[in-house]
């Protein structure tokens, strides 16, 4: 695996984390359970500013939403930015 499968993998496990706190969103968890708080810890920073920007929409939380996108279209820039660098 070289530099850009090193980098679409974190990317992947990125997305996996994402969708691990949407799906943590919807059942009662303990909050304090260590693998919930790394959830956390590893999604907030990107979540927080989004949650920031976009309107409240009636309890409904899309920021997760906005951060798949987010993280995809960063993963494309990254993805394309190495592969023509490493030419």
């Amino acid at each position: 695996m070289g530099i850009v499968g090193l980098v679409q993998l974190l990317f992947e496990l990125y997305i996996i984390v994402l969708l691990a706190r949407v799906l943590l969103s919807w059942v009662q968890v303990d909050p304090h359970h260590l693998v919930v708080k790394l959830i956390h810890q590893l999604t907030e920073p990107l979540l927080a500013p989004i949650r920031r920007v976009l309107p409240q929409s009636g309890g409904i939380d899309f920021s997760p939403m906005v951060a798949f996108v987010v993280v995809l279209i960063a993963e494309q820039v990254v993805l394309t930015l190495l592969r023509s660098l490493l030419r």
